[in-house]
């Protein structure tokens, strides 16, 4: 799921969770995490039943305001993997199958379209999926196994090119775009033995070898359905077809997006979403410092209003925390994104120039823009604590030591590195966030002798600006969370060779033979046997390719309304939980 780089914007699909309180104990707050990294939980029919547990005191009606200062990226499901689109997807598009999270915390995945979260057969190689009855689009058609079909055939079309890889390469290999060009909108379609819909009820997939992550896999918002009948390819991320308890009744890009009822669908056949309010109304272009203001004042419409990526100004934080009333409508939660300051290896390619750049950043400065405590801890490497794996004392670069960096040691590194070497373009978000970053990497870097030139970067296009491989940038903010417990979902999309493509979200561009050999030979190994073998790869990577500079890990930390009801920390999203809010009377 999803990263801060654009400001609020998290790249990843969907995290599992424990939650918790976000505090001021690091320590502590790490070792909360660390629950995070339990494997989820496969529900059966029974788990998967419909309707959704109801919420004490929840009531209908009323509208809910959401602030956001960059625009949505996308809004066609194949084209989601920020957290952004990811939010508004879990109350718009429903999937196979959906995570489900209870009172506690606990995390399992459910049926959503499909009866249960699927049942595997031929050791795990092949996955069954029955559809529900009763599943209608907004526009009152059932969905059936056609348009799963369509669902999966059109991802391998040259258009979708921001979303997750993970269904298609499985099912196809990594030049899966090659068995099926044109995305099956033409006469060719993936073969039985392939992708087999042998009614309108049922899906199978077949695969070349077991894929027990499957459940976990088809619950990312990148693999939501998308009608066949009403497909407009690149036009449909402008007006998609919902399938969730809300539809889009206005969408005035990089403005507004407002949100209605979705009248087709029915709550008796979703075991996840509710629809207690009429509708959602999203501002873009409120900055968080604004947003802070509004939430704290608890004014008028601000009282039924939440942020929605974005948290509370770091400034304010302060103003938040002393008064018991307003830090009561927080939501607070570690979350499982690493930032990093990315390397495009095509334009940086001395090494020295990435060793030194890993030395001198200032993780503590960069924190305390994101609010300090609240906002973030130091990443002395590429895993966050919610990760299976995680190696809390793993810090080759000292950053635990040296939060503000080591300009000593940076300098030493580029003493013979020539001066024409010494300009780095750096791509930042149009948000306060990124320019506080801006502001920090150019302090930093200057001390160590490096030129940096700041280019600036529309939010809501961030990542698709800096995911083209001809981009003209040497160093950028990322940030990746896991897609679920697994190394895997980390080292596999953001370092393997085969994601080295436009839109691919390998952003450093690293092809290492090495690395791409551990990928495959973790992949086809026990969770257990592989922990090894990812630890080899992160290891590897962080010594002997410097892809990136580990900066800090990241934390949840917003505001809501005194008259919203039902907010919580979503142990999915890692942020609050769209899911159940209800405006109170």
């Amino acid at each position: 799921m999803i990263a801060f780089a654009a400001g609020s914007l998290v790249l990843t699909a969907c995290s599992k969770n424990e939650g918790g309180k976000s505090n001021t104990n690091s320590k502590k707050d790490q070792k909360e995490a660390a629950v995070q990294s339990k494997a989820v939980t496969y529900g059966d029919e029974t788990a998967s039943a419909g309707p959704a547990k109801e919420l004490a005191g929840a009531k209908s009606g009323g509208t809910i305001t959401v602030y956001q200062e960059a625009g949505i990226s996308h809004l066609d499901p194949g084209q989601i993997y920020v957290s952004d689109a990811g939010q508004v997807a879990n109350l718009l598009f429903r999937r196979l199958t959906q995570f489900s999270e209870d009172d506690k915390g606990n995390v399992s995945v459910v049926g959503d379209l499909a009866t249960d979260s699927g049942k595997s057969s031929d050791g795990g190689k092949t996955w069954t999926y029955t559809l529900r009855d009763g599943v209608k689009d907004q526009n009152g058609n059932a969905i059936t196994s056609a348009d799963v079909r369509h669902t999966i055939e059109r991802l391998y079309a040259k258009f979708i090119f921001d979303g997750p890889t993970y269904l298609q390469s499985w099912l196809s290999g990594p030049d899966y775009r090659k068995a099926l060009p044109d995305g099956g909108f033409g006469s060719k379609h993936l073969p039985d033995s392939v992708l087999d819909t042998p009614d309108d009820k049922t899906v199978v997939l077949h695969f070349d070898s077991p894929r027990p992550d499957l459940p976990q896999t088809l619950a990312m918002a990148g693999y939501a359905i998308v009608p066949k009948k009403t497909d407009t390819k690149e036009k449909y991320d402008k007006a998609p077809v919902a399938t969730g308890p809300y539809k889009i009744a206005e969408n005035k890009a990089g403005k507004s997006v407002k949100l209605v009822k979705n009248t087709n669908w029915d709550a008796k056949t979703d075991p996840v979403r509710h629809q207690y309010v009429d509708g959602f109304d999203f501002q873009f272009g409120v900055t968080e410092s604004t947003q802070t203001k509004r939430l704290i004042a608890d004014q008028g419409s601000n009282k039924t209003a939440i942020q929605f990526t974005g948290g509370v100004e770091a400034t304010q934080i302060q103003d938040v925390v002393s008064n018991p009333e307003v830090n009561k409508r927080t939501v607070k939660g570690y979350q499982p994104y690493v930032m990093q300051l990315s390397f495009n290896l095509d334009r940086v390619k001395d090494k020295k120039i990435r060793e030194a750049v890993t030395y001198a950043v200032n993780s503590k400065s960069l924190i305390a823009g994101e609010g300090g405590v609240y906002g973030g801890d130091v990443a002395p490497n590429y895993f966050a604590p919610t990760l299976p794996g995680y190696e809390e004392k793993y810090d080759p670069y000292g950053r635990l030591k040296t939060p503000q960096g080591n300009i000593a040691k940076a300098k030493e590194i580029l003493k013979d590195v020539p001066d024409s070497e010494k300009t780095l373009v750096f791509a930042y978000g149009s948000t306060e966030a990124g320019q506080k970053r801006k502001v920090a990497i150019e302090d930093a870097l200057s001390k160590v002798g490096l030129k940096v030139v700041a280019k600036e970067i529309d939010s809501a296009s961030y990542y698709e600006q800096i995911g083209k491989l001809s981009n003209p940038y040497d160093i950028y903010i990322t940030g990746w969370g896991q897609d679920w417990p697994s190394p895997g979902t980390v080292i596999t999309p953001i370092y393997d060779g085969s994601q080295v493509t436009d839109g691919g979200s390998n952003y450093a561009h690293v092809k290492d033979p090495k690395v791409d050999a551990l990928i495959k030979k973790a992949l086809t190994q026990e969770p257990t046997e592989a922990a090894a073998t990812w630890k080899e790869a992160q290891h590897y990577l962080l010594e002997n390719v410097i892809p990136a500079a580990p900066l800090w890990y990241t934390k949840s930390f917003q505001l809501f309304g005194s008259q919203v009801g039902g907010a919580r920390y979503s142990s999915v999203s890692s942020l609050i939980d769209m899911t159940r809010l209800y405006v109170k009377p």
